[in-house]
């Protein structure tokens, strides 16, 4: 086998899941992997090692990595700044991705809801010190975070009840996903701007397509239809679009076949094509857009090798012109065969040589 670069045909991007790199390489998510910057420096040299040598001959991680001034992991997914920025208790694990609580707003508190200024709301008033602190010391910073997306962060804000007033009070609905995109594009715009990156932490496959490139995280727009995506939700997205380019969607849901053609009156770079999608379908809606093909990790834990290589095959075969497709598996679980790993790539390198 031979590594990855970075433009080379079907690229293929790998995230584990903290409770991999707990059992794997005793790193614990607890608060001090996000806001010690000496123990995400650390950490960080010990992700981009621990990959190489469990997974350097498919081109994961580097020999002989030293230390960055990192201020968000790249080796993780998991957004909990934009929850947070809005007032949400964060629960951090040792094992587990940071979890912001519900909130349990009543109607009065989220019509009274203001859009708050990220520079002087924790976390970002902390991170953005220690920001300072790393430029002073290293010249730079890189590095960016997981900006959430506007159901995701609203959930946590409005609970089931925000699916009721999808019916019963759009006007409430949009403005405060109006509020919520304002909020996630002035953070990704400024992390952009400090780092040179805002979502290689959504997902990885970005710094193959774009490292600049917006990637919005649409994980709960699989819960409403594409009516109802059109009528609410479109217009606000087409307005943080007009804001950060390029602009890309994160849908890990196996539905995006339906919201694909919704989705295509967006100016689109790149798009996740969540397990169980028609691949076929989404091409021919999105024919210009960058296909980043998710396997299950799920299947990719408990499935043979000769599933795993079917799942792959399937995927590429169905996906188009292969110039403008990724392979990727985010969030595997501790106990994931890297013989399963090693499967998908065999594929991937089978085409890229065959077609």
């Amino acid at each position: 086998m031979t590594a990855i670069t970075a433009d080379q045909l079907l690229p293929v991007e790998l995230v584990f899941n903290p409770n991999w790199w707990y059992q794997t390489a005793s790193i614990s998510f607890d608060r001090s992997f996000y806001f010690d910057p000496d123990v995400r420096i650390r950490n960080d040299v010990t992700m981009r090692r621990v990959l190489y040598e469990r997974l350097g001959v498919i081109g994961m991680g580097e020999p002989d990595p030293q230390p960055r001034p990192i201020i968000g992991s790249q080796h993780v997914a998991g957004g909990f700044v934009i929850p947070a920025l809005l007032g949400a208790e964060i629960r951090f694990e040792k094992d587990a991705a940071p979890q912001p609580l519900p909130m349990k707003m009543d109607m009065e508190q989220i019509e009274a809801l203001q859009k708050p200024d990220f520079r002087c709301t924790w976390p970002m008033n902390e991170f953005i010190q220690q920001m300072d602190g790393l430029e002073a010391k290293w010249g730079y910073v890189v590095g960016g975070m997981n900006t959430d997306g506007l159901l995701n962060a609203a959930y946590h804000l409005y609970g089931q009840d925000l699916f009721l007033d999808f019916y019963n009070a759009p006007d409430r609905v949009r403005r405060l996903l109006g509020l919520i995109g304002d909020l996630i594009v002035d953070v990704a715009l400024y992390l952009r701007q400090r780092t040179g990156d805002c979502s290689i932490s959504v997902n990885r496959m970005v710094e193959h397509v774009d490292p600049q490139l917006f990637f919005h995280a649409n994980c709960s727009v699989q819960m409403i239809s594409p009516r109802s995506y059109r009528e609410i939700h479109l217009d606000i997205e087409k307005g943080m679009a007009e804001r950060i380019q390029p602009y890309g969607i994160h849908h890990c849901g196996n539905n995006l076949h339906r919201m694909a053609p919704v989705y295509a009156e967006l100016p689109l770079t790149m798009v996740d094509v969540g397990w169980g999608s028609d691949v076929s379908a989404v091409r021919k809606a999105l024919p210009d857009v960058f296909l980043n093909l998710r396997l299950d990790p799920v299947r990719m834990l408990q499935a043979s090798t000769q599933e795993i290589a079917a799942d792959t095959q399937g995927l590429l075969e169905a996906a188009g012109p292969l110039e403008n497709v990724g392979v990727c598996c985010i969030n595997m679980d501790y106990g994931t065969p890297d013989e399963n790993i090693f499967a998908m790539y065999e594929v991937v390198e089978r085409f890229r040589q065959h077609g």
